[in-house]
């Protein structure tokens, strides 16, 4: 016959194996995930010393990327079309100002080329993405 101390205790230990194992799994997703998650179109952006510019607006972003491919924010754009495009987005828009973001080894004639374009869409201010320039040890 059982002892009746023995089997009238309750079981007080918490068995964290499956916590755990729940764990490791969404640890495994977010980080498969999280490389995806950029946004925007990837390019080799130059070093540069700035500032940040503030917006309280959605930003707008021309990207152009090594291949001489341009894209307004994640939408590519025919380069002959882009003042057209540009036009329409910012002739409702108070604060007329896009960001432009060129890959290091696109020919200065070509960025130069959209940069005329976007002025004469109306644009009034186009702000340079660049990276930060790294510090020397």
């Amino acid at each position: 016959m059982l002892n009746d101390k023995t089997s009238n205790r309750l079981l007080s230990e918490i068995n964290v194996t499956p916590f755990v194992d729940v764990v490791l799994v969404l640890l495994v997703i977010f980080m498969v995930t999280a490389p995806m998650m950029q946004e925007g179109v990837d390019v080799n952006l130059p070093q540069a010393k700035g500032k940040n510019l503030p917006s309280k607006e959605k930003r707008m972003t021309i990207t152009i990327t090594s291949k001489k491919e341009v894209y307004l924010n994640d939408r590519k754009v025919e380069l002959s079309k882009l003042e057209d495009r540009l036009k329409k987005i910012f002739q409702s828009r108070v604060n007329k100002e896009l960001f432009l973001k060129a890959d290091k080894i696109v020919p200065y004639g070509f960025v130069v080329k959209t940069m005329a374009l976007i002025r004469s869409a109306g644009i009034d201010q186009l702000g340079m993405v660049t990276v930060p320039l790294q510090k020397r040890k």
